[in-house]
């Protein structure tokens, strides 16, 4: 597998070293020449000097025989480049892209990036499942839609406890997928019981979250 990296900074440096140390084919690109240099010392022939949002320091790289392109720069706009390019005039298979600013990234998935990791998003998402006060919990937003999978807790005020998923009127586009109760899983029908303490997977709507939410807490 040969793995384009274009960004030497903290990320695409740790990313080159591992990938290297894993064994596989690997290029970095960067543009500064001192931080070339002094990685040249270290990884070899696998580190150049370039542009990576530039179509021919892509084609130099050899991006139409790459399987990965993975652009970790610290400018939203360049990564968005990086990846358009290899996708669109490379035909790389797949893309990453390195989203500093977490209200772009819906832009990145709508624009065809196959993968977007925003380490504000991913610092929220572990915030939110360590904080049991919330009471739902965000686990995964499906890409190309605005579905997401959620848990729940039901608590014993809520006003679904008690009752079976046949009486609860849920909010529209959400689908109970999931029952966990003492350590164990239910599939639901429509005649299972909701009980306090349950933890409820569903499928919910984004728009649709907060009004389950209230459902699951009684809050």
């Amino acid at each position: 597998m040969y793995i384009l990296v274009v960004g030497g900074g903290k990320v695409g440096y740790y990313l080159t070293k591992t990938l290297v140390n894993e064994g596989y084919e690997i290029l970095l690109i960067e543009k500064s020449a001192k931080k070339v240099a002094t990685y040249g010392e270290r990884f070899g022939s696998v580190v150049v000097q370039g542009d990576g949002a530039e179509l021919a320091t892509l084609e130099a790289a050899g991006a139409a025989r790459a399987d990965v392109v993975v652009a970790v720069t610290g400018d939203d706009e360049d990564n968005l480049v990086v990846c358009q390019t290899a996708k669109k005039l490379f035909n790389v298979p797949r893309t990453i892209a390195r989203v500093n600013n977490p209200k772009n990234e819906e832009i990145f998935k709508k624009l065809g990036i196959d993968v977007t990791v925003s380490a504000t998003n991913i610092i929220l998402s572990i915030i939110e499942q360590e904080i049991p006060q919330r009471g739902l919990v965000h686990l995964m937003t499906l890409k190309h839609a605005q579905i997401a999978i959620v848990e729940a807790t039901v608590e014993g005020s809520a006003p679904v406890a008690n009752k079976s998923l046949a009486e609860i009127n849920f909010p529209p586009n959400v689908v109970i997928s999931a029952l966990l109760r003492d350590g164990g899983m239910i599939l639901p029908k429509g005649d299972t019981v909701l009980k306090p303490d349950d933890e409820i997977i569903a499928l919910a709507n984004k728009e649709s979250e907060e009004a389950f939410r209230e459902m699951m807490t009684g809050t």
